[in-house]
């Protein structure tokens, strides 16, 4: 009973995200808009996050699954995909790696100024 509630929570979450997205006239995915109303709510206590934990485990458990049927559809697809295959292969290769020497660069970032505000407040 208690993983069909936070279910629940979850679902009620994003069915405002999809209400959202027919109401503000903006390109946004409503998936985003309920992330980010579930984000927010987790930071402001409005959902504390043990209402929600057990059902996002899951959820994240089974993402593997989630990604058969797109992955069937590129194989449905395949005629279509056929000419554009290395131009696509190669730009996702190339974001691929662009993202991830960004996000390595920031995160060393963050964590020099994590360690410069430790090593000032260890002076004080």
């Amino acid at each position: 009973m208690k993983l069909l509630k936070q279910f629940a929570i979850i679902l009620i979450i994003s069915f405002i995200g999809e209400v959202l997205k027919y109401v503000i006239p903006l390109p946004i995915p409503a998936s985003i808009y309920g992330l980010l109303i579930l984000f927010v709510s987790l930071l402001t206590g409005l959902i504390q996050i043990e209402q929600v934990r057990e059902a996002g485990k899951f959820l994240i458990e089974i993402m593997p699954v989630m990604f058969i049927p797109a992955a069937v559809g590129l194989l449905e697809s395949w005629g279509v995909l056929r000419p554009v295959f290395v131009p696509v292969i190669v730009i996702t290769l190339v974001s691929t790696v662009v993202v991830m020497a960004a996000t390595g660069r920031m995160a060393q970032l963050i964590m020099r100024i994590e360690n410069k505000k430790k090593v000032d407040t260890d002076y004080e």
